[in-house]
């Protein structure tokens, strides 16, 4: 596993933003994916965006247009600005790191952070 620590999330009204930041810890070589999940009350938990060490975004189709996932792989962290925030925007946003190479060489799949609240109110 690979320690993944995120913040940012918060209470909202909607239509407001929020920016979460998730940064990987300090023995990393690199992080070919990282991403965003959330997880809503009683309900699975989905993918929200990924970005790939080169760059190329995945969202799903419900943020499209309001979201933005970035990183910067000089510091292993992953950042998702929310935009014009909807009240069914409401989880648990939950940062994933996938196929990670530590600086020992090892290759960590599938890491998750502990998960940080996002809350939007109508």
């Amino acid at each position: 596993q690979v320690q993944l620590v995120e913040s940012g999330g918060g209470l909202v009204q909607a239509g407001g933003s929020l920016r979460l930041s998730c940064a990987a810890s300090r023995s990393i070589f690199s992080i070919n994916v990282m991403g965003w999940y959330r997880q809503a009350p009683g309900k699975q938990r989905e993918l929200v965006a990924t970005i790939t060490i080169g760059g190329r975004t995945n969202y799903v189709d419900s943020v499209k247009g309001r979201f933005t996932i970035s990183r910067d792989n000089a510091k292993n962290t992953v950042y998702l600005q929310m935009n014009s925030l909807k009240p069914e925007d409401t989880a648990v946003y939950y940062c994933n790191a996938d196929q990670v190479v530590t600086t020992t060489g090892r290759l960590v799949f599938g890491s998750w952070g502990q998960g940080t609240q996002v809350t939007v109110s109508s």
